[in-house]
């Protein structure tokens, strides 16, 4: 099993910054790809932005110049800075990973941080 835990949510105001994390420990053998998706109320979870472990990137139109994906691979770290936000971003934002054993490859989630926007 591998643990997520998120921090870094918070209130913020329109045009405000915010810098999530989140920690990946346990039995870590390979991870793949890490990644960050949301949900907004009544919405379902879209992606917001994944980063593979060959540096490869992929963003929500919505969130591109904005969002920055980046991870510490020696600190199974990966981390959302989040800048010029909206109120549309308002959501919980969940970690993302993939770990891959000898078996295949598994999805592991955090339990969310809520950020919420104010305008």
């Amino acid at each position: 099993q591998v643990q997520l835990v998120e921090s870094g949510g918070g209130l913020v105001q329109v045009g405000g910054s915010l810098r999530l994390s989140c920690a990946a420990s346990g039995r870590i053998f390979r991870i793949n790809r890490m990644g960050w998706y949301r949900q907004a109320p009544g919405k379902q979870r879209e992606l917001v932005a994944v980063l593979t472990s060959g540096g490869s990137t992929n963003y929500a139109d919505s969130v591109k110049g904005r969002l920055t994906i980046s991870r510490d691979n020696a600190k199974n770290m990966v981390y959302l800075q989040m800048n010029s936000l909206k109120p549309e971003d308002t959501a919980v934002y969940y970690c993302n990973v993939v770990n891959v054993d000898g078996r295949g490859d598994f999805d592991y989630w955090g339990q969310g941080t809520q950020v919420t926007v104010s305008s």
